[in-house]
């Protein structure tokens, strides 16, 4: 191999770029100074509670709300001013908004017929869809006489028709039921790496957003709280927000004793690395499942001699046990932690292993490179 050709790696494209975007709406500003760059063909999820503007973002994108203040680029075109009908997406709504009084092939062809494509073009590419979506024998139905997920399918054939640069998807999973939501996000999947588009998508569904992206935009009050892998995001929070939005975490109140030390009243903890000062309020967190359990106290400090540390193991009271199918949901009592429940999530195996029933003594560990260290929020402060 030619050793130059091999150091030669192809550069990450950003195919959609958003500059600076404010929406403001009379005195209230929906979004405030968004910016963020989307790759070719990337995955990108918006997610965050309602009212946190990632439709409102999604919309600028669209042209169908156009910013207050900013830039969209799109292929390295400024789009910032042009109207929908200009641009170069196509777009799925919750409420999929197909035409009742059309069939199914008429659907996915009317936005086809204007494109100057002869009758039998159109009608080759609305089979070539169908076949795509897996829906050729439901053609000449109309939407009614479909299930909510086949309209959905429909709608989504009906989007990539003229092949956009730029796939929209506004909450496209919400109006299912849970079954057939699971089916179809990974059909969308699927589809959207068969094709290669660039796609944005809206979830307030922190599964869904973990699933199907690349990568997941958190946003909180019209900001960007953190952009990031879904392993970043559910393993490595930026801020508390996305802490406690995406999965479960045990929050205590403390304080920073040392860059890898804190306190939890008279309790010192080893913790992951952090930058903030000594004596420096703090909320301590730790996810369910990094909680680790173990049968007694002195087995436990001898599991891992090299790894563990002994300040962070803690006999706790088991007071509840709630079986969730592939773990069981355990609620821990210790004085260390003062009237604070802890949450821990144990394998069925780890269950098993240590015959743990409710009502009893056992030992935990809190492993140090899980217990992550935030900045109260202002309501905590």
């Amino acid at each position: 191999m030619n050793h130059l050709a091999a150091l030669k790696t192809d550069p990450k494209t950003t195919y959609l770029k958003i500059e600076n975007i404010w929406k403001a709406f009379g005195n209230f500003l929906a979004l405030k100074d968004v910016s963020l760059d989307i790759e070719e063909g990337e995955f990108v999820c918006f997610l965050g509670p309602s009212g946190c503007g990632k439709t409102t973002l999604l919309r600028a994108i669209a042209g169908l709300d156009l910013q207050t203040q900013g830039r969209v680029e799109q292929g390295g075109q400024d789009i910032s001013n042009l109207p929908p009908s200009e641009r170069d997406y196509g777009i799925v709504f919750q409420s999929y908004a197909l035409f009742p009084n059309l069939t199914i092939e008429q659907n996915i062809a009317f936005g086809l017929e204007n494109t100057g494509r002869s009758k039998p073009d159109i009608d080759a590419r609305v089979l070539e869809l169908l076949q795509l979506v897996g829906l050729i024998e439901q053609a000449k139905k109309y939407p009614a006489q479909l299930s909510g997920g086949q309209q959905q399918r429909i709608a989504l054939a009906r989007a990539i028709a003229t092949s956009p640069g730029l796939l929209l998807l506004d909450e496209p999973l919400s109006a299912l039921d849970a079954k057939v939501r699971v089916h179809l996000r990974h059909e969308i999947k699927a589809l959207q790496q068969k094709l290669g588009v660039t796609t944005v998508m809206v979830t307030h569904d922190q599964e869904e957003a973990l699933s199907m992206a690349d990568r997941i935009v958190v946003m909180n009050e019209g900001c960007v709280e953190q952009v990031g892998t879904p392993t970043e995001v559910y393993c490595a929070p930026a801020t508390l927000f996305v802490a406690d939005f995406i999965g479960e975490m045990n929050q205590w109140r403390g304080l920073t004793k040392t860059s890898h030390q804190v306190t939890i009243g008279t309790t010192t903890l080893d913790c992951a690395p952090h930058d903030l000062p000594q004596s420096h309020d703090i909320i301590l967190a730790i996810r369910p499942e990094d909680i680790i359990p173990h049968g007694d106290t002195a087995t436990a400090a001898a599991a891992e001699p090299e790894t563990s540390s002994d300040s962070n193991f803690f006999q706790v009271h088991l007071t509840k046990m709630e079986f969730l199918g592939s773990f069981w949901r355990c609620r821990l009592y210790s004085e260390a932690f003062g009237s604070a429940e802890i949450i821990a999530d144990f394998s069925i195996n780890a269950v098993r292993r240590l015959a743990l029933h409710s009502d009893q003594m056992m030992t935990v560990e809190l492993p140090p490179a899980h217990l992550l260290t935030f900045e109260p929020t202002e309501a905590q402060a």
